[in-house]
């Protein structure tokens, strides 16, 4: 990790030559290199609004070249778009692409390609939730879900391990959930494909290792549109009062933590599940 820009380290023994003169001011720190990253390439994949959007305004605050994935909202991708053009002068992208099928992953990841040769990090965002009690189980549905939030992930995995090659520290970014660790009725498809993605996480982290880190964060009740309908009525409010912390998460909040994990700061950390749910996953 580098130190520039930080103060040195003060000697463990004294200097056999006492200075004549007492330094008129003291060292100065700063802590802002430690999250500079400029340079970095990273790709998120559903990227235009929620936490995906959040993750990329804030990669770009921190220097690094930004591209979002969506499937069908280019209006808020290209508004997306915007806002990173005016954080850096680095090559932003807004890329369509179908996640579901293989066809879309490898289009995305050619453009990628095309546009900056290399890859730093992959934020793997996209997912859908979506009621599917098993009693009334629709199986279109309970496919659709393994699939975008599952074998997605997989795929853009493994299309971003070429374009790892020459990065630094390249490393991988899976967005899982509260429900992927204690289950969710009435959504059993959606917390069963979030609990293979930790699982992925796991194993991925030992197999790709020492080249590829891979962590997860796990947030639980976001701030998002998916989530208007439960917050409708005073349900946000019955739902913060069930989490420690006393407040549903805003996306900003989610896109800290993996900002920091996709960071130098981050460099021995490989394997993690990150919890970032105001300690929901804890009661109850």
């Amino acid at each position: 990790m580098s130190t520039a820009g930080c103060g040195a380290a003060a000697p463990t023994t004294a200097p056999t030559t006492a200075p004549t003169t007492a330094p008129t001011t003291a060292p100065t720190t700063s802590l802002a290199p430690l999250l500079d990253l400029s340079g970095k390439r990273v790709l998120i994949t559903g990227g235009s609004r929620g936490i995906g959007a959040a993750c990329a305004r804030l990669f770009a605050r921190a220097g690094a070249a930004v591209a979002v994935s969506y499937r069908a909202r280019s209006a808020a991708a290209e508004a997306v778009l915007a806002e990173l053009r005016g954080r850096n002068g680095e090559p932003h992208l807004a890329c369509a692409a179908d996640l579901a099928t293989l066809a879309g992953i490898e289009e995305l990841f050619d453009r990628v390609a095309q546009t900056w040769g290399r890859l730093d990090c992959l934020v793997n965002n996209a997912g859908i939730w979506v009621e599917n009690p098993l009693a009334e189980l629709d199986e279109a549905l309970y496919e659709e879900t393994m699939r975008l939030n599952v074998t997605g992930p997989f795929l853009c995995t493994k299309a971003a391990l070429p374009l790892f090659a020459d990065a630094a520290d390249a490393n991988v970014v899976n967005v899982t959930s509260t429900a992927g660790q204690r289950g969710e009725a009435f959504y059993s498809p959606y917390a069963a494909s979030k609990g293979a993605m930790i699982s992925a996480t796991k194993a991925w982290s030992t197999e790709l290792a020492p080249r590829v880190r891979v962590n997860s964060v796990a947030p639980g009740w976001v701030d998002t549109e998916m989530c208007d309908a439960p917050f409708a009525g005073g349900g946000r409010e019955r739902i913060a009062e069930g989490i420690p912390l006393g407040r549903v998460a805003s996306p900003e909040d989610v896109a800290g933590p993996v900002v920091f994990l996709a960071s130098p700061l981050a460099r021995h950390v490989t394997g993690e599940i990150l919890n970032v749910n105001g300690g929901s996953v804890l009661a109850g």
